[in-house]
């Protein structure tokens, strides 16, 4: 699986963030307009699970520009939000995934952090990054889970939940 970084940070709807209410001080996290926001939010991404306090969203798309279909190369590109709705601060340590293709055929792919960092995530704050996959088909899925660290050391697996990976008939 081939990862490129696009955008990472904290999650939009991070109340401390000064592009979002650049001229106020922001509203508490009851409030109307953070309850729409993250509303919103939910809604854009297809897919998500919560373990342990932690939500893992994800919003996938094939993308025909990176594909090579005549080559049997089909492109995938995933946004991932980790969400750390937790009481404590954790730390993402590894990430465990689980590809399968048309075939059936399933790949493993582990590894520390996800696009070369370890994310630490406060109570109430998030993550955001995107990366991408290749297959041979024009079908598969993706499904696993990242291990982090609480403060009082103990570990945590939190899921990644099972999202298929779907190129359009027009593709293939």
């Amino acid at each position: 699986m081939h990862e490129r970084e696009v955008y990472r940070g904290p999650g939009m709807v991070n109340p401390r963030l000064p592009f979002v209410f650049p001229d106020r001080k922001p509203p508490p996290l009851s409030s109307p307009e953070i309850v729409a926001s993250m509303t919103l939010m939910k809604e854009l991404f297809q897919h998500s699970a919560t373990s342990d306090g932690i939500t893992v969203r994800v919003a996938v798309n094939f993308l025909p520009e990176q594909s090579r279909i005549e080559a049997g190369k089909w492109f995938w590109v995933y946004h991932i939000r980790i969400e750390n709705d937790s009481d404590g601060t954790v730390q993402l340590l590894t990430r465990h995934w689980r590809i399968t293709d048309g075939h059936g055929t399933v790949s493993v792919v582990e590894g520390d952090g996800v696009v070369g960092e370890q994310p630490v995530l406060t109570p109430g704050q998030s993550h955001d990054y995107v990366s991408g996959c290749p297959l041979g088909t024009a079908h598969g899925s993706m499904e696993g889970y990242y291990t982090f660290r609480r403060d009082d050391g103990a570990m945590v697996r939190a899921a990644i939940p099972f999202f298929p990976l779907a190129a359009p008939a027009t593709a293939g």
